[in-house]
């Protein structure tokens, strides 16, 4: 702590282990002036002094730390004393603020052998998460029996998995490395799961047009099917166009997050197109939102379960794909050039566009520049919201059609007008 140059450091580290101590004491007290009976082993004076009797036993002989392990084992022992009786007389088994108190005691070490913000992050955080009890309870009733599950998987793809793949390509003819590849799926991934916690914890219950904000994170096609469907129940239909228009200006937004990720150059060609085109669907999706005719509450009566968005059959899939548009993308370079890609990029969109448009982020090994991976970009997205339209179309209602056919169509001929006169 020698921001403090006027103070000598054995003083600031006094000042802040008394402080620090006695903000826990205090809290500790605050949180239990409820409490129905007097259990509690002490509150400010007591972690105070118990703060204070660390920094004493460490500077005595902060060398070895006999006289801190000797006190540590006293404390402890008092409070496992503390403890038993307390099961025994009250039945209570909590373990909060003996632990806390361990943790004021082990204030002054901290202090001196780590950096100021490390004890300040630590201080704060005992006081934040003793403070949000009742929070973390509620916050745990919501979730999952398989939220947990989920988490862990996304840590094993991208935590573990991913930092052990080679970073040489697989051979001459995929000029791709595994640690690429896996790195595609890690990102995907990433998006498609923060769309499914902001829906499930958030946003629980949204609806429609939020619900199609999100899904469009996650497949913007997937949404534009489900929503088609419902527009066949009845009502809401234009709250449902509005939300198919949105959720594919969510999945420029996507690409555009994905190229940033992957290829800088990219993402700043891909920026105005991208850009133009969002701006082109907020009317559509305004008008359509403003025109509806549904009854009062209809809005809210949508209810989508969301997906687990890190299934392995799901990865697998993508995978595969990625690993097949990035062979057939460099053959289709080598024999027909650029012109070849455009075509490809076409008839790519009628599939999952991902995996195809990450090979061309990641450039694949092949001779396509910059303006021609943007504009075979802005070609798979035109092609994939035509076949959402025709998806639309076909499944939704005769209400549905006439305005996503609108506004499809309007998007589509933004994105071939710009992939021929502006890339």
């Amino acid at each position: 702590m020698n921001w403090i140059p006027e103070i000598p450091p054995d003083l600031a580290h006094f000042l802040f282990v008394t402080l620090f101590s006695l903000l826990i004491g205090l809290e500790q007290r605050k949180h239990h002036a409820d409490a129905a009976d007097n259990s509690l082993f002490g509150t400010d004076r007591t972690f105070t002094l118990i703060g204070i009797l660390g920094f004493i036993l460490y500077i005595i002989s902060p060398e070895n730390m006999y006289a801190f392990f000797a006190g540590g084992f006293c404390i402890t022992l008092f409070l496992s004393i503390y403890y038993h009786h307390r099961i025994k007389i009250k039945k209570s088994l909590g373990i909060t603020s003996i632990i806390i108190a361990l943790i004021t005691y082990c204030l002054a070490p901290l202090i001196y052998l780590q950096p100021l913000w490390m004890s300040l992050l630590i201080g704060v955080s005992v006081l934040i998460l003793t403070e949000v009890k009742e929070d973390l309870f509620n916050f745990s009733q919501k979730i999952g029996r398989y939220e947990f599950l989920t988490l862990a998987k996304f840590i094993i793809i991208a935590g573990i998995v991913l930092p052990l793949l080679p970073h040489d390509p697989i051979s001459r003819y995929f000029n791709i490395s595994p640690y690429q590849l896996w790195l595609t799926i890690v990102a995907v991934s990433g998006i498609s799961y923060l769309s499914y916690l902001i829906k499930k914890f958030l946003f629980p219950d949204s609806g429609i047009f939020l619900t199609a904000l999100l899904g469009g994170m996650y497949s913007s096609t997937a949404t534009t099917i489900i929503l088609a469907r419902k527009s066949k129940e009845g009502g809401a239909t234009g709250q449902i166009a509005a939300g198919i228009i949105s959720a594919t200006a969510m999945m420029y937004l996507r690409l555009l997050i994905l190229a940033f990720m992957f290829n800088i150059k990219i993402a700043v060609k891909l920026l105005p197109g991208f850009f133009v085109l969002v701006v082109a669907s907020v009317p559509f999706s305004w008008y359509f939102w403003r025109q509806a005719r549904s009854p009062a509450g209809t809005e809210n009566q949508y209810q989508h379960k969301s997906k687990n968005p890190l299934e392995l059959k799901t990865a697998i899939v993508f995978g595969l794909l990625f690993a097949f548009f990035g062979i057939l993308t460099q053959v289709v370079v080598r024999n027909y050039g650029n012109s070849g890609v455009n075509f490809l990029s076409f008839i790519v969109g009628v599939t999952d566009i991902d995996p195809y448009i990450l090979n061309l982020f990641q450039g694949t090994g092949t001779i396509i520049s910059v303006e021609n991976i943007v504009k075979a970009t802005i070609i798979a997205t035109a092609s994939n919201n035509l076949i959402k339209m025709v998806y639309a179309v076909s499944l939704g209602s005769p209400a549905l059609k006439k305005k996503v056919i609108a506004g499809f169509s309007t998007l589509i001929v933004i994105s071939f007008l710009l992939s021929l006169y502006f890339y």
